[in-house]
């Protein structure tokens, strides 16, 4: 079995066993989700602490008494991990004898986390007395499937059900997962290596986990540390998941709970190196009153009932001023909008942030299937050659059917629309070798 075919039949697997739940009458389908998640970050969670566990020991020396000393939680804590006590460990769990009641240990296994891993405080859920016995031990061993589980494959699952859960059961508001063949376009073209990276709607942070993927496989291994996280998210049940996620990737992070059109948090003028979000196209009902006098908003106030040139204004306002980058999805009718959304744009032209247009076809996302338009700003274009350049690239040709509805970029694409990015940038190959795709 290929990979792939092997990741399908998990996410087949697990979706089988959440619907039961959901046919049991217990659980809303809106509400299944997060107790099946919050079991794949635990499963996830524990592989990592053994395998860390394995590493510490091979390389345990001993002390000027010659003994080896035992492990603490400081030794996981310096290298970035979620500590697990023995309470919490997934074998624990699933190996406890009949008649135990499952709400109540996987509780307390929350519980015992947060007490080992101050970051995670108040952070992880303890209603698993919800479910039923017989349906907490069916996803316990379901979910002895999750050793050989990847980071990104996580987020692949995650993408899945939010898919599933908007076509079976016409849910809607679910986050609007960034898939992964776009985020490795994207931290190829802005390369965020080191510094301060912000997403003023940051949702759960899938899409970090494959930049951070990115750097480990490009930069050397510490350059990781030097990478701090900031986000704004409206939604307390999925800032958890991004603590979580980030957590069981060694980060600190500064996720602010509050609306970003509104308010800025972070106070987040000139102050990060980079931006990357994915923020929910073409919202409406916003209340100008609020933003009139906004710092964030120097470029103006759209007339229309429409905030994607707010989410614009407020990622190019974010960037330090001649070395920041910043790439987000925008709907393609942004690219093109007249009247007072025009005007702005020409005023971030005019502005020389405006650095890369990539327009992607649609289905590449689970649960939007609209065309897009991905942008990159760049302020360390500002007095070179490229400064009153705006580089467009058609990628609408440029793409894998993955299955009837689904489309993703092969690493081969992604480093051919890469390479146009360089050329464009002056920056090892020549726009002879990439001129077939412009």
């Amino acid at each position: 079995m290929t990979p792939d075919e092997k990741l399908k039949h998990l996410e087949n697997t697990l979706w089988t066993v959440a619907s039961q739940l959901w046919a049991n009458g217990e659980l809303k389908p809106s509400e299944y989700t997060f107790p099946v998640l919050w079991l794949i970050f635990l499963k996830y969670a524990d592989k990592i602490f053994q395998e860390t566990t394995e590493k510490l020991i091979a390389n345990q020396k001993p002390n000027r008494f010659g003994t080896i000393e035992e492990l603490t939680k400081t030794d996981y804590h310096k290298e970035g991990v979620v500590y697990m006590d023995e309470k919490a460990s997934y074998d624990y769990l699933l190996n406890q004898p009949e008649g135990t009641d499952y709400g109540k240990i996987i509780n307390e296994a929350m519980k015992v986390i947060e007490k080992d891993n101050p970051r995670l405080e108040w952070v992880l859920p303890k209603q698993y007395w919800a479910l039923s016995n017989d349906n907490l031990v069916k996803l316990l061993k379901t979910f002895t499937d999750l050793d050989q589980i990847e980071g990104d494959n996580f987020w692949l699952i995650y993408e899945y059900f939010m898919g599933k859960f908007e076509s079976e059961w016409g849910q809607k508001g679910w986050e609007f997962f960034t898939p992964r063949s776009i985020v490795k376009l994207i931290v190829n073209i802005i390369e965020p290596f080191k510094g301060k990276i912000f997403d003023p709607a940051c949702g759960s942070w899938g899409m970090f986990t494959q930049s951070l993927q990115y750097i480990k496989d490009h930069k050397d291994t510490d350059i990781v540390w030097n990478i701090s996280v900031y986000g704004q998210e409206i939604k307390t049940q999925t800032i958890r998941l991004a603590q979580m996620n980030l957590a069981i990737n060694g980060l600190e992070w500064d996720i602010r709970e509050w609306s970003s059109m509104y308010t800025d948090e972070h106070n987040s003028i000139g102050k990060f190196d980079y931006v990357m979000a994915n923020p929910p196209f073409n919202v409406s009902w916003i209340d100008k009153e609020k933003i009139n006098n906004d710092p964030r908003y120097s470029f103006g106030i759209p007339w229309s009932d429409n905030a994607n040139y707010l989410w614009i204004q407020i990622f190019a306002n974010a960037l330090k001023e001649n070395t920041g980058r910043a790439w987000f999805v925008m709907a393609n009718s942004a690219s093109d909008a007249r009247n007072s959304e025009l005007e702005i744009r020409k005023k971030l032209i005019e502005d020389g942030v405006v650095d890369v247009m990539v327009s992607v076809w649609p289905n590449f996302f689970y649960t939007v299937t609209l065309p897009c338009t991905l942008w990159f700003f760049d302020k360390s274009k500002k007095w070179t050659d490229r400064e009153k350049k705006v580089l467009f690239i058609d990628a609408k040709d440029i793409y894998r059917q993955v299955d009837r509805s689904h489309r993703e970029f092969t690493d081969d694409q992604i480093k051919e629309i890469t390479d146009i990015v360089q050329a464009y940038r002056q920056e090892e190959w020549t726009i002879r070798r990439c001129k077939r795709f412009v």
